[in-house]
């Protein structure tokens, strides 16, 4: 049986500055958006992070949203 490299560590997306398709790094981040500090245990929300790998740009989205 034969094996067959893949790479996960970067996603092919489109890229605004540079106008096309270049690889992308995609994280997921929880961020706090509470504004008092009573509700910040139940304000948590996931957002996916893509930074490109040729002009370093990076965009969030927020995931509860999608």
């Amino acid at each position: 049986m034969s094996q067959q490299e893949s790479n996960f560590d970067y996603l092919q997306e489109y890229c605004p500055h540079c106008d096309g398709e270049t690889p992308h790094s995609v994280t997921l981040e929880i961020r706090t958006e509470a504004g008092s500090s009573d509700n910040v245990g139940h304000s948590r929300t996931p957002y996916r992070v893509t930074e490109c790998q040729q002009c370093g740009h990076t965009s969030s989205r927020r995931m509860n949203n999608v």
